[in-house]
């Protein structure tokens, strides 16, 4: 007989809990049964049919709630988020309940057939769905207003009822994980496959580019070393370096491209359908009919949207880049008056202070650069965007605004305006190592030092000096639960984003730029690992098929790097010396270069891909069978 929604049973002998759903103290009861009876009920009433049973706790509270789902009700979810799994002709389709057996590895009693991060995915797309229906308020606020179609978790978290939910982790696969992922120090490739089935594609992939970045910096580091030993006092033998600078940083971001398409096929996301996009939790307008769905939904108008990005945001965002560059024009009194300093005393201690200016600009750069972190996302936020692709496009275009003008403005300034490579080599290597430090220290070694303590405290309550994966259910639960919350890689790629900036803008004259980001990257790979496997909450999987925005804002920081090298290359004394009697025939040279280069990427991108795919190297990079390699 058919599978349907309508005979799938919600009854479960083992209950799984995957999910946990925390409810703010002191919720009223009605809301509570509300809620919980929507949860379990068939969807044929609404409802998400799933499992849930409240965690005992010796306080009592019953504020935490634990959600799993039968098999059957997993598969089916799998087949409405649009999975894709590998067939037994090692073709990848979308999985469908009727055609299960086509599958490779299914069987009726193979629990394992989705992963753990599959299966907390798919109760979350549920949770999510859950839709009111002729409900005009939440039972029990009638400040919390309903209307049908509307998202009820979204309003729960709105309204502060519901407090958070969050994938519970699995102690043993986490374990087994963490020794093969950062347990011991060798040299290989990542568990990337393993990363995908704990914790996602968009985790996965940002791990798989890390990794990916961090060995196409080699070649770099490789010429890198012996160049600045032999010439690093003589700035005008940089020619040649920043001619192979211009090259790299155009040919590896093609190359990544064609590496992720591998990854993500293998993964099946490459083909997954993309799911409607539901408006943010944070949207709001008064209620009123969608012109293409016809529902009742809030609305609000585009014109006062605009109204704000451009009358209000964007005057802040050139008032934030104004004051940024005055605060670079104090740091170049500061490198005078440290340059003054030397000439007089001629000291070892005179000679240190030369790089006080660049480290105290470089702190005052990252100071500024989270600052202004937090009044973009409160802006993008006001801004009311009602997509959540819209909103985070907003903000990742005012971040990278502000962090590159902050960040190589000077860079850029002490180039093209001060002519000293110099200042230019002294201000890049301490504005690259310093950052590097300081952003270890902010975003895994502090985390970490702080979630130690709190564990600590928590196994001294508990009286439990227990190892991980002998924590009793609550106790596991009540640990995560005071974790930090992961807020995506947005941070990571940001940090990536400006590293590569400094590799290709102007490591022509400071060879050793691709050395410490190399060892930087490994390290990063390392404590950015054990943040999430012992900092931070199990973050829920977010299938993706590429690195996103991101991929256009690294490509464009390509296009910019070609401009800088080739202007560099115009700038050096080799070249002006094949233009003695004209300047004019320099420059227009320098610009047709500039835009041959700049025109022709794509093809020079294609031709490096072809050359990648005939020879095979970049599947042993990612260690795909051969045979999913001959798919591709």
């Amino acid at each position: 007989m058919k599978e349907t929604w309508s005979f799938l049973d919600t009854f479960e002998p083992n209950f799984r809990p995957l999910v946990v759903i925390e409810l703010a103290k002191g919720t009223k009861k009605e809301t509570i049964e509300w809620f919980t009876k929507r949860i379990v009920d068939k969807k044929t009433n609404g409802g998400a049919q799933l499992l849930i049973k409240p965690l005992v706790t010796e306080n009592g509270d019953g504020n935490i709630y634990l959600v799993g789902a039968s098999h059957l009700r997993l598969l089916l979810g799998a087949e409405t988020v649009g999975l894709v799994k590998e067939c037994t002709d090692n073709s990848m389709r979308s999985f469908t309940y009727s055609s299960r057996k086509t599958f490779k590895d299914f069987a009726d009693d193979n629990h394992n057939f989705l992963t753990m991060s599959e299966c907390q995915y798919i109760i979350k797309h549920e949770l999510e769905n859950l839709r009111a229906r002729d409900e005009k308020m939440i039972p029990g606020y009638p400040q919390a207003k309903l209307y049908p179609g509307k998202s009820i978790v979204r309003r729960l978290l709105t309204n502060g009822i519901l407090v958070q939910i969050f994938p519970l982790h699995d102690r043993e696969e986490l374990k087994k994980l963490r020794h093969t992922w950062y347990g011991r120090v060798k040299i290989g490739y990542q568990p990337l496959d393993e990363i995908r089935s704990y914790f996602g594609e968009t985790i996965a992939l940002y791990f798989g580019f890390l990794e990916y970045f961090t060995f196409a910096l080699i070649p770099m580091a490789i010429i890198g070393i012996p160049y600045y030993v032999f010439a690093w006092e003589d700035y005008d033998k940089y020619v040649m370096f920043a001619t192979f600078n211009l090259l790299w940083s155009t040919v590896i971001l093609e190359v990544w491209k064609r590496i992720c398409s591998v990854m993500t096929y293998h993964w099946g996301t490459l083909l997954m359908k993309r799911q409607f996009e539901e408006p943010r939790p944070g949207f709001h307008g008064v209620l009123g009919i969608n012109p293409v769905t016809g529902k009742e939904e809030p609305v609000y108008s585009s014109i006062k949207r605009q109204l704000r990005i451009y009358l209000v945001s964007v005057p802040f965002v050139c008032l934030c880049l104004y004051f940024s560059l005055y605060v670079m024009m104090i740091y170049f009194d500061l490198e005078q008056w440290a340059l003054d300093y030397h000439e007089e005393n001629k000291s070892t201690f005179s000679s240190l202070m030369l790089y006080v200016p660049s480290i105290i600009y470089a702190v005052v750069i990252e100071i500024l650069n989270r600052i202004y972190r937090y009044a973009a996302e409160f802006l993008t936020s006001w801004e009311n965007h009602r997509l959540e692709s819209s909103y985070q496009n907003h903000l990742i275009l005012k971040v990278l605004v502000f962090n590159f003008l902050n960040c190589f403005a000077s860079l850029f300034y002490i180039a093209f305006v001060l002519l000293d490579m110099k200042l230019l080599r002294q201000s890049l290597a301490t504005l690259l190592i310093t950052s590097q430090i300081l952003n270890q220290f902010a975003e895994s070694l502090l985390p970490y030092w702080l979630q130690k303590r709190h564990v600590k405290k928590m196994k001294k309550h508990t009286h439990a000096l227990k190892t991980d994966t002998e924590l009793s259910l609550v106790e596991q639960v009540n640990l995560e639960k005071e974790m930090g919350t992961y807020l995506g890689t947005f941070d990571d790629y940001l940090e990536l984003f400006l590293q590569f900036g400094y590799v290709s803008l102007f490591s022509c004259v400071y060879p050793l730029a691709a050395v410490f980001a190399v060892l930087n990257n490994v390290t990063e790979i390392y404590s950015d690992a054990l943040k999430m496997c012992r900092v931070y909450k199990r973050p829920f999987a977010e299938p993706t098929a590429n690195i996103g925005v991101w991929q256009l804002a690294f490509e464009t920081m390509s296009v910019i790097s070609v401009v800088t090298n080739c202007i560099l290359i115009g700038m050096s004394p080799q070249v002006n010396a094949l233009f003695p009697d004209s300047k004019m025939d320099l420059v227009l040279t320098v610009a047709l270069v500039e835009v041959s280069l700049t025109s022709n990427s794509v093809q020079i991108y294609v031709l490096v891909g072809s050359n990648m795919k005939n020879s095979g190297n970049y599947t042993r990079l990612l260690r795909v069978k051969m045979n999913d390699s001959k798919q591709v």
